[in-house]
């Protein structure tokens, strides 16, 4: 069973699905820290000042009643929040992600295409006559016995 396991975890897919699954999730998380430190804070600025990580909703009071300035003194007195700029951070960070496998997969297509092998050149042509298919070469065409021009 041992052995089973590890030709199936050593086939090429298997290794490259590994690889691929490490570095989005190193990716993931370069592309959250550029949303929450890098893209939002600006947007916030231009806002009036709005920090998005700390916009939320109150639905239950908790031990100690509001308002709370903050999520993080929300959530240490045990207040239930519906937490919508963290929700707003995550889609900005889904789209950036998604345009970036978007061109990733387009560059890879184009490859793809650069590699294709030329097409063939055409080892038959038609008699303008019969219209069957005969030999390049030929000069007279053996269905039809009309004389082709060359």
């Amino acid at each position: 069973m041992l052995k089973e396991f590890k030709e199936f975890a050593m086939r090429g897919n298997v290794v490259d699905m590994a690889v691929g699954i490490i570095i989005g999730a190193a990716f993931g998380t370069v592309v959250k820290s550029l949303v929450a430190d890098v893209i939002m804070p600006p947007i916030g600025l231009l806002l009036g000042n709005v920090d998005f990580s700390n916009l939320f909703v109150v639905l239950k009071q908790g031990t100690t009643t509001g308002p709370y300035p903050s999520l993080a003194e929300a959530q240490s007195a045990g207040a239930v929040t519906i937490n919508y700029g963290f929700f707003i951070n995550t889609v900005i960070s889904f789209f950036i992600v998604a345009i970036a496998v978007f061109f990733l997969i387009k560059s890879i297509n184009r490859l793809k295409k650069k590699e294709a092998a030329p097409a063939p050149e055409p080892i038959t042509k038609d008699c303008p006559f019969c219209f069957t298919a005969i030999p390049i070469k030929a000069t007279r065409c053996p269905n039809c016995t009309s004389a082709l021009k060359e």
